[in-house]
């Protein structure tokens, strides 16, 4: 069931099966492993995050749970939670329900520009044989297109990563991108169904009592998170 409170710790999309753990935080929580851990009763060990730095590269995790630099990761193991953390970029989460494999996505303009998320998916298909009709995809809380003001420069970059779409609005000579949609446009053009597909209403900026905001909030905004794992894989159908 999905879960959309005001004042809550957590959202859990409910486009992933039984026994795969995926989740987003609040503020309440933000990317805090030691209360991520509390919460969904996992030891911070088992807690992996990359060291995050807006680039396009996607990590295989295996046994070693050194943080590298990279911006997605995806891995096969079970009993860990992968995650990204954010502040209006989109958390992605992705679960290949034919390969049982686990993928986050750190999805901001650059991230974007760079099909950061299409990488993703061609990842692991070529790494794992996915299939992208089996990939189920969720799209976490972050800024939407009526908070996002962007200059040319930024708009020419994403329209030639995603081609031509609604997901960019012309007020008054600015421009206006909404992250989710664009994203979205790519996952689609990917492969992933339309039915695969979870998406947050929240817009981060627009509801900073509840979401870290870099737009709102600037350089005193903290970091939520975005996390996934697989604990029943038995269970996964």
């Amino acid at each position: 069931m999905t879960e959309v409170i005001r004042g809550n710790t957590l959202i859990w999309p409910d486009v992933f099966p039984e026994g795969v753990k995926a989740f987003f935080t609040t503020k309440l929580i933000g990317a805090d492993l030691d209360k991520i851990s509390a919460a969904v009763s996992i030891r911070k060990e088992d807690i992996y995050l990359p060291l995050q730095k807006h680039t396009d590269i996607v990590f295989h995790l295996n046994h070693d749970r050194t943080p590298v630099i990279a911006d997605a990761v995806v891995t096969p193991e079970p009993g860990i939670l992968i995650g990204v953390q954010v502040a209006d970029c989109i958390p992605v989460l992705l679960f290949d329900r034919g390969r049982f494999v686990i993928g986050v996505v750190h999805a901001g303009w650059k991230g974007t520009s760079r099909r950061i998320l299409m990488k993703t998916v061609l990842f692991l298909q070529e790494r794992f044989r996915s299939n992208p009709e089996n990939i189920l995809v969720a799209f976490g809380p972050s800024i939407r297109g009526s908070c996002y003001p962007v200059g040319a420069e930024v708009k020419d970059e994403i329209v030639r990563a995603t081609g031509a779409g609604d997901y960019i609005v012309t007020v008054e000579e600015k421009y206006y991108l909404d992250l989710v949609s664009a994203n979205t446009i790519q996952a689609r053009c990917a492969g992933i169904p339309a039915e695969n597909i979870w998406t947050s209403p929240e817009c981060t900026c627009c509801n900073p009592d509840v979401f870290h905001s870099y737009r709102h909030h600037g350089n005193f905004a903290g970091r939520q998170a975005g996390f996934i794992g697989i604990f029943q894989p038995e269970k996964c159908i």
